[in-house]
């Protein structure tokens, strides 16, 4: 009977594991996602002019975008080791590798979007500050992120 007991709590622990793994590489997926919408749904839809350029909707995608960049190192501390199921894009084993490159690479990217802030007046001044704000953001993705599909 005691052998059974540790058995079932051995699974349970190691199912516990897995699912808080999941949950781990989850809210970092969802982090990257978020950031994605203000970056690539609002900004870069409105630089291919797939949708009108709107000065609040800029306004807000780069607050946005701002306040997500800066919680990329803490919510990248845990290392998942696995990646969310069905999912296109991965984290690289190289983020826990080498954290404190990692990590450096936010700094530059907060910097470019607050450079930025206040002085997108047009569609033209936005075509310059994606560039500057994907150019940061670039850097990271070669290095730290993998394709899955």
């Amino acid at each position: 009977m005691m052998r059974t007991v540790l058995i079932v709590a051995t699974l349970l622990l190691g199912v516990g594991a897995v699912m808080a793994q999941q949950d781990v590489a989850v809210q970092q997926q969802n982090l990257m996602k978020t950031q994605g919408k203000s970056m690539y749904g609002v900004l870069g839809k409105m630089v291919k002019g797939e949708i009108p350029y709107d000065q609040a909707a800029v306004d807000t995608a780069l607050t946005d975008l701002g306040g997500e960049v800066t919680k990329i190192p803490t919510v990248f501390t845990p290392n998942p080791k696995q990646d969310v199921v069905n999912a296109n894009f991965g984290s690289s084993q190289k983020i826990w590798q080498n954290k404190a490159d990692f990590d450096s690479k936010v700094p530059p990217v907060t910097k470019a979007i607050a450079d930025v802030k206040g002085k997108i007046k047009d569609a033209a001044s936005l075509k310059v500050s994606f560039d500057a704000i994907q150019e940061k953001c670039t850097g990271c993705h070669e290095t730290y992120r993998v394709k899955l599909k």
